[in-house]
């Protein structure tokens, strides 16, 4: 499957490195907004402008969009979605059933398909949740976040005027999830669950009351949230918040017996050293489970809990029954 690249941040990056690691996989090339002379891939794979993307429509197999879900995920998908079969990481979830239906017209009137909201969550952890609901229907799921930053909230606070660059670190209530850990089903608030974390650096003279306002009130992202905002130098989140960690787990508490004498656990954990590289991996898992799903004809949007297992595998059928089975 031919793959392009639209957008070259961390997950950009990210995208890149995981092709290589798949043999069923090239790298037609890099989509910038940037000047493309600036811009230098790790692979040395070509860089074009953004504006030319129309250019390889029957070059390029499947575009894995790598832009931020507060302002460019929900107009780039649906535009590129018109001129290709893509993939998107969207994780506003609140805003994923909008989300849905804008690209699934604009992939639909078009023929092509789209998967959008993959990553680990939403991705991985919704199909979990989903699993682990469809076996113990008499139970409770949570889930937990971090402690690890966020991208998609890092990359909200960087778009309020006045901030230069930040680090959002969630970080779950460690009562709550010793709680739920331990087989109790609490009921438990948004607020009760996780905690925020902000370290921003502000440009000289920008008014840090405003940004702290901006960032505490911001609806989707903090509002709901215990929310510390430190402002730091730019030194200082070099030297103390370089790395991007992350993880999270599902868990659910469920019954089962006639009178729901046995009780049971499952849980789904992830650690991850690198966030924007774990969650470009599980990108190109999907990107060949939509390749070989327009290959049988479908289109439109799906999203991860469409998408059977066996298509994202590079292994054949037989092979599967085989090891993984």
């Amino acid at each position: 499957m031919r793959i392009g690249i639209y957008g070259y941040g961390n997950l950009g990056r990210g995208v890149e490195c995981a092709i290589g690691a798949h043999t069923d996989a090239t790298l037609v090339g890099v989509f910038t907004r940037r000047a493309p002379e600036s811009v230098k891939t790790v692979s040395g794979a070509p860089v074009y402008p953004a504006q030319s993307i129309t250019e390889f429509k029957d070059k390029i197999d499947i575009l894995i969009i790598c832009g931020g879900s507060a302002t460019d995920l929900p107009e780039m998908t649906p535009a590129l979605a018109r001129d290709f079969n893509v993939v998107d990481s969207f994780d506003t979830h609140a805003k994923i059933p909008e989300h849905f239906k804008k690209v699934d017209e604009a992939a639909r009137k078009n023929g092509h398909i789209a998967l959008i909201s993959g990553g680990w969550d939403p991705g991985l952890f919704s199909v979990l949740r989903v699993y682990s609901e469809a076996v113990l229907p008499n139970g409770k799921d949570y889930t937990f976040w971090g402690r690890g930053v966020s991208q998609g909230h890092s990359d909200a606070i960087r778009r309020i005027d006045g901030v230069l660059d930040a680090r959002q670190y969630t970080v779950p209530v460690p009562e709550a999830i010793g709680a739920v850990r331990g087989g109790d089903c609490p009921e438990l608030t948004t607020r009760e669950k996780h905690k925020r974390e902000c370290y921003v650096v502000a440009a000289e003279g920008a008014d840090r009351a405003r940004i702290e306002k901006e960032i505490k009130e911001m609806p989707n992202y903090f509002a709901d949230y215990d929310t510390s905002v430190t402002f730091i130098s730019a030194e200082e989140l070099a030297a103390n918040h370089r790395g991007l960690p992350h993880g999270g787990s599902v868990i659910r508490n469920g019954a089962t017996g006639f009178d729901g004498e046995n009780s049971h656990t499952v849980e789904f954990s992830l650690r991850l050293d690198s966030n924007p590289e774990f969650t470009a991996s599980v990108l190109v898992a999907y990107a060949r489970a939509i390749y070989r799903m327009h290959g049988r004809g479908e289109v439109g949007c799906k999203t991860v809990l469409d998408i059977a297992p066996a298509d994202m595998s590079q292994m054949s059928a037989e092979e599967l029954r085989a090891r993984m089975l």
